[in-house]
């Protein structure tokens, strides 16, 4: 099924999981509203998307603030006629040993991670509403399935995530036919774990060096999965991880 004049939001679009996801709901005739503070990135990636025959639309903002969110929907609406989709894909893993309170870090990942996702929420739901159906996305992670060393806040944020997906969909989909999905990945080649700086957590990271881990276009094949079914099929979990990862 192609998502042919299906305007969807992403955010955390100028790289890894949210540009290649842009380009694979593109491929597949969706108009895609790119959200990221990097407007040289997002332009960079419409060019390409366009030169492709896709549509793209440029929306620079921050997800932390409700403001930027609202903005992005407004011009999303006032380009495309509506919003179908979101995809909260945005999000920072900066991890660190506890007894490091290494506090400023712990307070971006509650705010990207967490509020980031009710931010966008907030800001599609009347448009998703209004149209009586839709697709909320929300990248969580295998990290709110279990905790791994110094993940103690960021697995916190995930299953944070995860246990919103599932009560927006208990609210949403037998209401307003406004289906949810949590993407749960494992190790993916991005550069999430940049943001690390931690010395012990990075020493402990050499040991996945040897992993073939999944790629950015693995966890956008399972997104255009579940954005792909019929409106009656509520794809709830997708628990994703590189076949190498115990």
């Amino acid at each position: 099924m192609n998502l042919n004049d299906r305007t969807i939001i992403i955010t955390g679009a100028s790289s890894g999981i949210g540009e290649s996801t842009a380009k694979k709901l593109a491929q597949n005739g969706a108009n895609v509203v790119l959200m990221a503070r990097s407007e040289d990135k997002l332009n960079t990636l419409r060019d390409a998307i366009e030169k492709d025959g896709g549509k793209a639309l440029v929306a620079t903002g921050d997800v932390t603030k409700s403001e930027d969110f609202k903005k992005v929907v407004s011009k999303a609406v006032e380009t495309y006629g509506k919003v179908d989709g979101l995809i909260n894909n945005a999000g920072l893993m900066p991890l660190s040993y506890v007894e490091k309170l290494k506090t400023d870090e712990w307070d971006q990942m509650v705010d990207v991670n967490i509020k980031g996702v009710l931010n966008g929420v907030s800001a599609v739901l009347p448009q998703l509403k209004e149209h009586k159906g839709g697709d909320i996305i929300n990248i969580s992670s295998m990290a709110a399935n279990r905790y791994f060393p110094g993940g103690a806040v960021y697995c916190a944020t995930k299953s944070a995530v995860k246990m919103f997906s599932e009560g927006l969909r208990q609210e949403l989909a037998p209401k307003y036919g406004i289906n949810v999905t949590s993407i749960e990945p494992g190790a993916v080649a991005t550069n999430l774990t940049s943001t690390i700086t931690d010395e012990d957590i990075k020493e402990t990271m050499k040991g996945m060096e040897d992993m073939t881990t999944l790629e950015s276009e693995d966890i956008a094949n399972a997104i255009y999965y579940a954005l792909s079914q019929p409106a009656r099929v509520n794809i709830n979990d997708v628990y994703i991880v590189p076949s190498e990862q115990k």
